[in-house]
């Protein structure tokens, strides 16, 4: 319903009105009866016998009160004109109604014809009576009585306005006039308050009011917000708040607190609920029920779960002892804290005598099988213990609250002393030296030696005489082994005794005596040591050759991407789409690595994605050092679909591992949040990054850019993986101004919902239009030619440093002007082959587009050809006349693997001994005047040139080779 608002209403009245008439003979007021006979103010006019009649009425001042649009109802009698006898004038059965915007009122003094001739009114009708009167009825009671409501605005030009009735010859009387505005009266709807609100200037207006939440609710969606129609009503509402946790909703109109024994812990419509056993609430508006003592409840349990308890002690514990091995198997607790997330933890500790004092704790030798954390069984293998020792264990029970207790876990402990045993096998041996017809060798003792070690037996044999074997014994870990042939390989094992026998052989191991021959052996030596340095001098030669190279001709100072990198060679593995897997979890186990919570430390938010935030986090694995990572989380409440659609892009990443893919780390689905975890890409997003350093780059460095994109889609392409939204947003950029492509959450596709105009629906789905080709906007018909097209833009994005395609076009107009075959122009110096490349991209035909291995070949033309990338040059022209690549064509350095391949494909091999012993000092500054500015880069060629020196250095001349 809707409300109005009076500002003068005649009816009301009790006094003269006191308005202004002109001329003295027009309108007169005088006092009446209504059809109820109630006394009324009125005004009369009836100059019917006269011609030219021109009657003004004008109201006293009116205050509008901010509204736009005003409401008139008139009530009146009009006498018909027939039954008026002897008319000389013109008679009329209607009259004129005006308004007059105003600051002030208008003076009574005004009474001149001329201002009424002119007066400056606005008129709004003519108004006719449905219904006239005769002589016979103005002589009765009962009049037949008029009422019409006219409308009019806007008002703008003052504080409020007169109204003006202009009588030209009609006999009639004006019963009653009321002026009103219409107005949307103030509501609680969806748990939001929206107070009283003016309609709009016209009736077909729509006036926004802002809504606000009611005390005790937050929002849920925003903005909040009511649209108020001319008629004064609301229109369905946008946006809506709910009752916060700890509060429930009463008639849909207040939230009203959770009374003691109950509470609520989330926001949303639901009602509050009894606290679990074992836990209770003592105020009002809970929004979680505290466990009573002894109870608690886990990290990982929701607060409608019972408060639960630690578990008692395991029970009847049996051990049996094999030499240094024992089992032991023991009884479930019999309380459980009501939990089943039980599980169990063994203490070892090594004894010296009976006192539990003189134990300390086992040797990290010591193997639990399965293990001795967290075991669900209750059954453990222990080996490599010391013989003739005791032990003692411990065996916790523990449960998902047991670190929430003051007190240690329940336990049962037993006591046990290992047998004799036999040593265990020597890990190593050594050769010390060879002749023609022995060998020296050498060996450490076993890690385990269970008691002391009588002697050694050393067997032997000729490796192509199996069967004949010789024996000798060792008090110490080295022997001789003498009449053996000259160039003969022979296996050798070694085993050690004790006084409870011999333990296993070691492994096979070959050894060789020298060829017979005098000076053999330092023959060999010579050889050895020449064979190393001549072999290391090569290698070094070749990388410090290929640096001096670079430094020889002009080098732009940019970075440039490594032109070996990431090809994938033949028989590369297949894309398996994780949603053809009839259980999704198990696609995520095959192809994510689970990790650890406990190794993600999370540090701040720095963005939100489709599932939830997005977070900049610590991993440390165990064992390695801790690097930064990215932390996608799924939000709360989720559904399993969610859960499956989100944890989709952990099984997509999973299986890709090339360096211009954003590289997966692992996930977290055992525990919550559930989390995708992948490299940091310090940057961010490539076309954010790209706006915030708009025209900072030359142009070769964004080239270098694009070359790293095209890179990681063609092993996208390779592994025959659609990207279907390859767009600049989607590319993540590191500190080393890395490009790698991410996003491969294809979930938006299918849902419906989405609210990013990025995304438009078509034939099902949600579609980014602005990059996809026409083929898959007007068929789903996505394909690598399709991620072409989009690579397109993106080279446009690129260079127009982040500039949005086809900048304000609607999505529709976008497809229109394409299939029109219109195209992107070149942005500002954007080098021609540049753009024809984008052109290429965007061939109407997807067979005629390149393909992804031909746009890198492309790209590394123009990376080794910078003047090819001039403004308005539109082929590869050749570099400076003495430049020695240059002159003789750029080489395709596509699949070089090593500094021999390089310097072969620049013809340069001659080269390789120059400078061999260059300064790293030296090499250091170079790079850096060359350009080579980023330290990953500087560190990768340098870390070359010394790893080539220490093997020039350490390596026998097969192993330098």
């Amino acid at each position: 319903f809707c409300l109005t608002e009076t500002v003068m209403d005649t009816r009301t009245a009790t006094a003269e009105l006191g308005w202004i008439s002109f001329p003295a003979n027009g309108w007169e007021e005088v006092s009446g009866y209504d059809e109820n006979l109630n006394t009324i103010r009125t005004y009369q006019v009836c100059n019917v016998f006269e011609p030219s009649q021109n009657n003004w009425l004008l109201t006293t001042y009116i205050d509008r009160r901010a509204a736009q649009r005003i409401y008139v109802e008139i009530r009146f009698t009009v006498r018909d004109c027939a039954s008026i006898p002897s008319v000389l004038g013109s008679c009329k059965e209607t009259f004129n109604l005006y308004y007059l915007e105003t600051d002030r009122t208008v003076s009574d003094g005004i009474k001149g014809v001329e201002y009424w001739a002119n007066a400056p009114f606005l008129k709004v009708d003519t108004i006719a009576a449905d219904e006239s009167f005769s002589q016979v009825d103005f002589g009765g009671r009962l009049m037949k009585v008029n009422t019409e409501v006219r409308s009019f605005g806007p008002l703008s030009k003052g504080r409020g306005f007169h109204l003006a009735f202009q009588d030209l010859g009609a006999c009639m009387s004006l019963l009653a006039v009321r002026v009103f505005y219409k107005k949307c009266p103030s509501i609680v709807q969806n748990f939001a308050f929206f107070p009283e609100t003016l309609t709009g200037a016209e009736s077909t207006s729509l006036v926004i009011a802002r809504g606000s939440c009611i005390p005790n609710a937050e929002e849920v969606d925003v903005p909040i917000k009511l649209y108020c129609n001319g008629d004064g009503e609301w229109m369905v509402p946008i946006g809506s708040c709910s009752c916060k946790a700890g509060y429930e909703p009463d008639n849909g109109n207040v939230c009203r607190a959770c009374p003691q024994g109950t509470f609520k812990s989330f926001q949303g419509p639901g009602l509050c609920q009894q606290c679990p056993p074992n836990s209770r609430s003592t105020i009002e508006a809970a929004t979680l029920c505290g466990c009573r003592n002894g109870y608690y409840r886990g990290d990982m349990d929701k607060p409608e779960d019972l408060c639960t308890s630690v578990p008692s002690a395991p029970r009847n514990v049996v051990s049996v002892v094999n030499q240094t091995s024992v089992m032991l198997e023991w009884h479930s607790p019999r309380d459980t804290g009501h939990r089943d997330d039980l599980s169990y933890n063994l203490l070892c500790r090594r004894c010296h005598s009976n006192e539990r004092r003189a134990c300390q704790p086992c040797d990290d030798s010591v193997v639990f099988v399965p293990g001795k954390q967290a075991l669900k069984e209750t059954r453990v293998e222990i080996s490599k213990l010391r013989a003739h020792t005791s032990y003692t264990f411990d065996i916790q029970a523990v449960n998902g609250v047991s670190n929430k207790s003051p007190y240690p876990a329940q336990q049962l402990s037993i006591n046990i002393t290992t047998n004799q045993a036999a040593p265990s096998a020597v890990p190593i041996m050594h050769q010390v030296s060879s002749t023609s017809r022995s060998f020296s060798l050498s060996w450490p003792p076993p890690e385990q030696p269970n008691g002391i070690i009588l002697d050694y037996e050393i067997r032997y044999y000729d490796k192509s005489s199996v069967l004949n074997s010789s024996m000798v014994l060792s008090e110490t870990p080295n022997v001789v082994l003498e009449g053996l042939r000259p160039g003969t390989g022979y296996v050798v094992q070694v085993r050690a005794r004790t006084v409870a026998g011999y333990g296993a052989y070691s492994k096979d191991m070959l050894f060789q005596t020298l060829t017979d021959g005098k000076c053999s052996e330092l023959g060999q030596q010579l050889s050895l040591i020449a064979g190393s340095l001549v072999g290391g001098v090569c290698i070094v030669s070749l990388v410090a050759i290929a640096i001096i190279y670079m430094f020889s001709g002009p080098t732009p100072t940019v970075t440039f991407p490594s032109l070996s990198e990431g090809h994938s060679s033949p028989g590369v593995k297949i894309y398996i789409d994780p949603f053809t897997y009839e259980d999704p979890n198990e696609a995520v186990r095959e192809f994510a690595k689970e990790i650890d919570p406990s190794c993600v430390k999370i540090e701040e938010v720095i963005g939100s994605g489709e599932f939830g935030e997005v977070y900049k986090g610590r991993l440390k694995p165990v064992g390695k050092k801790e690097i930064p990572v990215a932390i996608k989380t799924l939000k709360v409440g989720y559904s399993e679909r969610q859960r499956r659609d989100f944890l989709s892009e952990a099984s997509i990443m999973g299986q890709f591992d090339q360096p211009n893919i954003i590289r997966l780390e692992g996930v977290v689905t055992k525990s919550r949040p559930t989390m995708i975890i992948t490299e940091f890409m310090e940057n961010g997003a490539l076309d954010s990054f790209l706006r915030q350093n708009d025209g900072q780059f030359p142009v070769i460095q964004l080239v270098g850019m694009l070359r790293g994109i095209a890179s990681g889609m063609r092993y996208l392409a390779e592994m025959s993986y659609v990207h279907r939204d390859l767009a600049a947003r989607n590319i993540l950029v590191n500190s080393n101004l890395v490009c790698k492509v991410s996003d491969f959450g294809l979930s938006r596709y299918l849902e419906e919902d989405t609210s990013d105009p990025t995304y438009t629906s078509s034939l099902g789905g949600k579609i980014p239009v602005r990059w996809t080709a026409p083929e898959a906007i007007a068929y789903r018909k996505f394909t690598s030619a399709s991620d072409v097209w989009s690579y397109g833009i993106v080279t446009w994005e690129v260079m127009s440093y982040g500039e949005r395609p086809y900048w304000d076009m609607s999505n529709q107009d976008v497809i229109n002007a394409i299939e029109q075959d219109f195209r992107l122009p070149a942005p500002m110096d954007c080098p021609v082959v540049l753009h024809q490349l984008m052109l290429d991209c965007w061939q109407k035909d997807r067979n005629a587009r390149p393909k992804f291995p031909d746009i890198v070949s492309m790209l590394d033309k123009m990376i080794r050809n910078p003047a090819s990338l001039k403004a308005g040059t539109n082929n590869m022209v050749p570099g400076p006349p003495h430049h020695p690549l240059l002159d003789r064509g750029a080489p395709d350095l596509s699949r070089v693997s090593s500094v021999e391949d390089w310097l072969a494909a620049l013809k340069m091999t001659h080269k390789r001994h120059e400078n061999a012993l260059m300064s790293i000092n030296v090499l250091s500054k170079d790079l850096q005047r060359i350009g080579v500015s980023l330290a990953g880069h500087q560190k990768k060629i340098l870390t070359s040139v010394q790893l080539m020196r220490h093997q020039a250095d350490d390596q026998s001349p097969t192993e330098s080779v």
